[in-house]
């Protein structure tokens, strides 16, 4: 997804250029995941759109979610086994995952380089590299 300011009506074209039928609840999740940069955890986005539109359930909200990750539409932050955020910002880049505070930063991906990857198994493309950062203050 883009990050420019957007509408419902904006925002419910994208979803049908995507092949996605544009309901209330999607768009809703989209303009949460669109209003700013951040790096929501399905249960802030979800808090999120409540406070604008009340009654939309945390399975439409997982639901939402798997269907813009298969639509490519967000990427999956798996931090740690227990905690995944979601990032609307599609582009390549990497992130700082402050591990006390809980704060993701995206880290452009000019520059990072990955030298000494092994062979790819015969018929194996590289789909993409995410670097995820751990870091903590330090003493």
């Amino acid at each position: 997804m883009n990050l420019e300011p957007s509408t419902r009506e904006s925002v419910a074209e994208m979803l049908r250029t995507r092949g996605i039928t544009p309901t209330h609840q999607r768009i809703e999740i989209a303009l949460v995941l669109l209003e700013k940069r951040w790096h929501p955890s399905a249960d802030q986005i979800l808090a999120a759109v409540n406070v604008r539109c009340a009654e939309t359930s945390k399975a439409t909200v997982y639901n939402t979610l798997k269907l813009f990750l298969d639509k490519g539409l967000v990427r999956e932050l798996i931090v740690d086994p227990n905690k995944v955020f979601y990032d609307s910002n599609t582009s390549v880049h990497h992130h700082f995952y402050d591990v006390v505070s809980g704060e993701i930063t995206d880290i452009a991906a000019a520059g990072v380089r990955v030298d000494g990857l092994p062979p790819l198994p015969a018929g194996m493309v590289p789909a993409g590299i995410d670097i995820i950062v751990r870091t903590r203050p330090g003493l």
